[in-house]
């Protein structure tokens, strides 16, 4: 069974940092882009950050560039989002996904994903 589990949310003052981890586990994901999406209160989830299966390429939500980096670690099927200069925008569920097997792109679309974590909770105060 795939699981997704992602962790290091929680509460930061604007300004701060917070790296977040989303292990997986049930299958080899070396080749499938990963995301991270997140979902604010009373808004619809949107797409964050990408990354392709080596690593080599990665995109990102215009308001995130230059403060977000999104990474992996495929030995220990494990993508990381490191966070910086957080603002209170920034609050929402964070939600790790991936694509299925042999995706060798990335991609911004939630249907591109077939595997997605429960979220954690990142809370970036004034």
């Amino acid at each position: 069974q795939v699981q997704m589990v992602e962790s290091g949310g929680g509460l930061v003052q604007a300004g701060g940092s917070l790296r977040l981890s989303c292990a997986a586990s049930g299958r080899t994901f070396s080749g499938s882009a990963m995301g991270w999406f997140r979902q604010a209160p009373g808004k619809e989830r949107e797409f964050v950050a990408t990354i392709t299966w080596s690593g080599g390429s990665t995109y990102y939500l215009d308001s995130v560039k230059g403060r977000f980096t999104i990474s992996r670690d495929n030995a220990k099927n494990t993508v990381y989002l490191q966070m910086n200069s957080l603002k209170p925008e920034d609050t929402a569920v964070y939600y790790c996904a991936a694509t299925r097997n042999s995706y060798y792109t990335y991609s911004t679309r939630e249907g591109d994903y077939v595997h997605w974590g429960r979220g954690t909770q990142v809370t970036v105060s004034s």
